[in-house]
């Protein structure tokens, strides 16, 4: 079996946890995320998973905020793929979380993080109800915005091909299966192929992998065929034994390297979307 050429490379800069205490170059401002977006960019990622953080570094959900983050990095990247996060890891009430969908006009979010699932995180639990999924679901359908589903077990993947059968999901299908956070799959070759034997039919999928997992994670992707996820919302350090913190541009340098080995390359936004099955996004240049 040949390898598909391209690979989408889907980028997420900043998460809710890193502090710069401890990652120093994780980006906090939207002028910090919106740099190294474009950094990213040019070293080949298509794809940018945006979550908003408070000058104090707390993350917040308030839509004001995404929206300066959200048009300084299309200010710099006019092409990139926006998606924006829906998580429930700091918050939980719908109205919060779906607040971030109603963004519109040149920061419309083309996707939305959709976590399918209820888990526990090292330091504590990130509960998405039922209901939560379905709401979160519906109003991403109502307005035109595609889910990234968000998948850290079998059992998610099982709860994404059912929601699909009953139209509450509809194509098209894009998943990040992330592995390696304690309380849900480790990354080993049983949890990766229960999970893409689960997935709804015809989805695009990428793997990621928490913190040593990453490179791994992203490695084994590369070689099946699929797409990553890669950034500091994931994993802190380029170097785990030495612990030498990472960059954003930095991993997505390595990954796109590995790739090349392996006689892929990384697709760009258009090609991405292609790959997705998103609508061609036009943004005028800042």
């Amino acid at each position: 079996m040949s390898l598909p050429d391209k690979f989408i490379v889907n980028l997420c800069p900043t998460g809710m946890v890193p502090r710069k205490a401890r990652v120093p170059h994780v980006p906090i401002t939207p002028e910090e995320i919106a740099a190294d977006v474009r950094r990213c960019h040019d070293a080949g990622a298509s794809v940018a998973h945006l979550h908003a953080r408070d000058d104090d570094e707390e993350a917040t959900w308030r839509p004001e905020r995404f929206r300066e983050i959200c048009e300084a990095v299309v200010a710099e990247v006019p092409d990139i793929v926006l998606v924006v996060t829906t998580s429930g890891r700091n918050w939980s009430e719908l109205a919060k979380r779906s607040a971030v969908l109603d963004l519109d006009g040149q920061v419309k979010p083309e996707m939305a993080s959709l976590t399918l699932g209820s888990m526990n995180f090292p330091t504590g639990p990130s509960v998405n109800s039922p209901e939560t999924i379905v709401g979160l679901a519906s109003a991403m359908n109502e307005r035109g915005i595609v889910p990234e589903l968000e998948i850290f077990d079998a059992g998610m993947a099982d709860y994404a091909r059912h929601l699909a059968d009953r139209g509450v999901l509809e194509p098209p299908y894009y998943c990040n299966v992330l592995f390696g956070s304690k309380g849900t799959a480790s990354l080993s070759a049983a949890n990766a192929a229960a999970v893409l034997a689960a997935l709804p039919a015809g989805a695009t999928w990428a793997f990621a992998g928490i913190g040593r997992f990453q490179q791994a994670a992203n490695t084994a992707a590369l070689a099946l065929g699929g797409h990553v996820r890669v950034g500091l919302e994931d994993n802190p350090y380029y170097d785990w034994s030495e612990r030498a913190p990472a960059t954003n541009a930095r991993l997505v340098e390595r990954v796109v390297r590995i790739a090349a080995e392996l006689g892929r390359e990384p697709a760009s936004p258009v090609e991405a979307r292609e790959l997705i099955g998103l609508a061609p996004v036009k943004r005028d240049p800042a």
